[in-house]
């Protein structure tokens, strides 16, 4: 039976984003067996380029999850929360709500401060919980794929190390694409995504846990609720021992090597510079067509541009931008469903040519 053909699309949504030919080239190389000493020695270097990406600190385990990002997700919060202990979440969107469900289904008490989408959390009211309710665990997200909120954490991460809880980063949609750096903002552990900035097909988490994080998982009380997301065992695989713990993807794991290798080529100051070029061209060419930005100018993400159309039928445009031009944008999640598209500029696709195939196209529905 023939494979259906599949149309080209520009992927200007909120992930997944497109390719380069290096990490498609890489998806096509020959497999070779998981325990194979080739392959052992490309995971060594991804372990390394991922210490460099998260700006790791000394004696951190950094390491792709078999997942994607809501995999590393649950894996941080499995592995550093045992049952009865407290877990703070800060929740301003889609992604807080699902720390905090997983905190929950982990036997954690989660005590939550939250703020409208579209806003930050406080720091100072973060601070001020952390004081009073003395967690084990922070947990913040960076980058708020809901609402393009980008999250101040350091000040919070820092509190968290002095009450002694850790802090754990959602970094899904800002790793590659701005600025993250888990040593400097003493924060224990974060997880990210392949599909956004990092421009690599979705299927894996790559995951940092710090020197706390690790000491933390060594004196667990209670087994890790997940066998399959458990890293005492999985670190076993990527560690100097390679125990067996489940085949790897990869092919995926091909492909997330050549995308961080396209990431290190480029280098991340200017990588950064060129989202932040992006989104400042769509938001000047957005504002004349009547769109408005959802999140105050300080605290916009660059490479997820959280925008309300000037028209009601916002559906419909979607559709039609689809369909007539092949462009994918997103729509809203949650309270803000029917509100807001979400455009995406990420990885590959941070660049001027993109923004400006997006305007042309936007002239003609508006």
């Amino acid at each position: 039976m023939p494979v259906p053909e599949l149309p080209e699309r520009l992927l200007l949504g909120p992930g997944p984003s497109n390719v380069s030919a290096a990490v498609r080239e890489a998806l096509a190389r020959p497999l070779i067996g998981h325990l194979d000493p080739a392959f052992l020695a490309l995971l060594d270097d991804l372990q390394q380029m991922l210490a460099r990406v998260f700006r790791a600190p000394p004696g951190s385990l950094a390491l792709p999850i078999s997942g994607t990002g809501s995999a590393g997700m649950e894996a941080c919060l499995v592995n550093l929360l045992e049952p009865g202990e407290t877990l703070l979440v800060g929740v301003n969107g889609v992604f807080g709500e699902r720390m905090s469900a997983i905190g929950e289904r982990c036997g954690a008490r989660v005590r939550r401060v939250e703020a409208e989408m579209g806003e930050i959390v406080p720091p100072e009211r973060l601070i001020a919980e952390i004081e009073a309710s003395r967690p084990a665990v922070v947990a913040l997200v960076h980058a708020e794929t809901s609402t393009g909120v980008a999250q101040p954490v350091e000040a919070v991460a820092a509190a968290a190390r002095a009450s002694g809880a850790l802090s754990v980063l959602d970094c899904v949609t800002s790793l590659s694409g701005m600025d993250v750096r888990v040593g400097d903002w003493q924060a224990d552990a974060a997880y990210s995504g392949t599909q956004k900035c990092l421009a690599c097909p979705p299927g894996l988490s790559p995951l940092v846990f710090g020197p706390r994080a690790l000491e933390r998982l060594e004196r667990r009380q209670k087994p890790v609720q997940s066998w399959y997301l458990d890293l005492s065992l999985i670190g076993r695989y990527f560690g100097e021992k390679r125990v067996y713990h489940h085949t790897a993807p990869i092919s995926m794991l091909y492909a997330l090597h050549a995308a961080l290798a396209r990431v290190f080529d480029e280098g991340l100051e200017a990588r950064f510079r060129r989202h932040r070029e992006a989104h400042e061209r769509l938001v000047a060419g957005l504002e004349p067509l009547g769109f408005r930005m959802l999140v105050s100018a300080p605290h916009r993400l660059p490479m997820l541009n959280s925008v309300l159309p000037p028209f009601a039928d916002e559906a419909e445009k979607r559709g039609r931008l689809l369909a007539e031009h092949g462009i994918e944008v997103g729509g809203g999640l949650g309270k803000l469903a029917g509100r807001i598209w979400r455009i995406g500029l990420m990885g590959e696709n941070a660049r001027p040519e993109a923004v400006d195939r997006l305007l042309v196209a936007l002239r003609s529905l508006v």
